[in-house]
């Protein structure tokens, strides 16, 4: 019997997340919580919508996370030009610390997970697997 596409993706993610939170475990983060720090690398500022949204959380769930973050000193929300109905998000010098863990330990196991594995292969990987995640967008 060959492994199912769903089976594939589901265990990968799990083993991903172990070995993440295996290589990190000193660190404080929890689960979420690098998610959040990867995204913000590129969207310091973000608004919380679209944080939950980028990030594919429930914003019930974005809150719990992002609290738990200003709490212990990686993430501060604030307003800007005066708009008190939204806040936004940005790292703190501590959360670019641990975001400098999380994207050196994301990177080290994507290695590993293509290892032995053409940079053409891989490429065509990624644009299939793209295509595949674009589709599956709600």
């Amino acid at each position: 019997m060959s492994p199912t596409f769903h089976y594939l993706i589901m265990s990968e993610h799990s083993m991903f997340q172990k070995e993440l939170f295996g290589r990190i475990k000193d660190s404080g983060l929890t689960i979420g919580q690098p998610k959040i720090l990867d995204y913000l690398k590129d969207h310091d500022g973000a608004g919380q919508k679209d944080i939950a949204q980028g990030c594919h959380i429930e914003p019930g769930t974005l809150t719990t996370l992002l609290n738990r973050m200003e709490d212990a000193g990686l993430v501060e929300r604030r307003m800007l030009n005066g708009n008190r109905r939204n806040l936004y998000v940005f790292l703190t010098d501590k959360g670019r610390a641990q975001l400098a863990l999380v994207t050196e330990t994301f990177s080290e196991i994507e290695e590993k997970a293509f290892r032995g594995i053409s940079e053409s292969e891989r490429k065509a990987f990624m644009d299939v697997f793209l295509r595949i995640y674009e589709n599956t967008l709600c």
